[in-house]
């Protein structure tokens, strides 16, 4: 007589299956982990590349990869976030503006958080393998920025240097998927866009600057004292100087001059911002350097569209 045992597997027993509600909980810490509520990174990250690409195509890139590029822009501005708050999770809880972030607050453990940076960093690598082998191999250099800037600021008073290599990285990667080379001119975008990020990061880390010398973290804002504004309008200029000349050598016409024009307007308006020095302002001057990367990169695509 054949036995009317069920299967272990198949007998359904007491035991609770997964929450959904804890789920969603979890998913919704690993949101703020890699700050999808806060795009201004992202933005920072994403103009250089669309600069770089749209130079590389002389105004007519590929739109597939258009698409990647902005779909690895996201990818990988998320895992830096995931890996920055990783290093940086012994002083998030001691400054003001940081001690709410999932790690911080114990929402996110460690592990979870290199977890989340190599699986978003193996599908931005898997997103970049749609191109050419050189462009797969530039592309490896920006994962190593990606990993080494967060703990740069134990060591220098310039991490936003690293900061801005990593940002700028995507723009020889653009050169090559686009054009086969990485022209002078790229690498004069390049330096432009390690520039910006000195700006921006330099108004960024005003904000922090009191919690920064309480907690030992070093930063440009600290770096150059009461030099700060001065340091800040002269990377500016000279930020848009590069952009000037890379405009020029590249035949950009009255379009682009104008975004430019608009650009510096910005660059004058984040000045009359920081005049005080208060923190709240200072951060609404990093996030105004979002319309300074739409506005030259408006001027670019007119130029191209409307000047030919």
């Amino acid at each position: 007589m054949p036995s009317t045992d069920v299967p272990p597997a198949k007998i359904g027993d007491c035991r609770p299956g997964p929450d959904p509600a804890a789920w969603r909980g979890r998913l919704r810490n690993y949101y703020f982990l890699v700050r999808l509520h806060r795009p201004i990174g992202t933005f920072l990250l994403m103009w250089p590349a669309l600069w770089a690409l749209w130079l590389a195509g002389q105004g007519h890139p590929p739109w597939p990869v258009v698409l990647i590029f902005v779909l690895g822009v996201v990818l990988m501005r998320s895992a830096g976030c995931a890996i920055n708050d990783f290093a940086d999770r012994h002083f998030d809880g001691r400054v003001a503006r940081t001690n709410q972030r999932p790690l911080a607050t114990g929402a996110v453990s460690p592990a979870e958080a290199v977890g989340v940076f190599v699986v978003l960093s193996l599908l931005a690598f898997a997103l970049v393998l749609l191109l050419d082998w050189r462009t797969v191999a530039l592309s490896t250099v920006a994962v190593l920025l990606t990993l080494v800037y967060p703990f740069m600021k134990r060591f220098t008073h310039v991490p936003q240097l690293f900061l801005g290599a990593a940002f700028g990285w995507a723009i020889p990667m653009a050169y090559m998927a686009v054009a086969g080379a990485i022209p002078v001119s790229a690498w004069l975008l390049f330096i432009a866009t390690l520039i910006w990020a000195l700006v921006y990061d330099t108004q960024y880390a005003m904000v922090d600057r009191e919690d920064d010398l309480k907690i030992g973290i070093k930063s440009t804002a600290i770096l150059f004292g009461v030099w700060d504004r001065l340091a800040i309008g002269l990377l500016q200029v000279l930020m848009l100087g590069l952009l000037l000349g890379i405009g020029l050598d590249a035949g950009r016409g009255a379009w682009y001059l104008g975004g430019l024009a608009v650009a510096a307007g910005l660059g004058v308006y984040q000045q009359w911002l920081i005049r005080k020095r208060e923190p709240r302002a200072c951060f609404q001057a990093f996030l105004n350097n979002n319309y300074f990367g739409l506005a030259v990169f408006v001027g670019l695509v007119l130029d191209y569209a409307v000047g030919g």
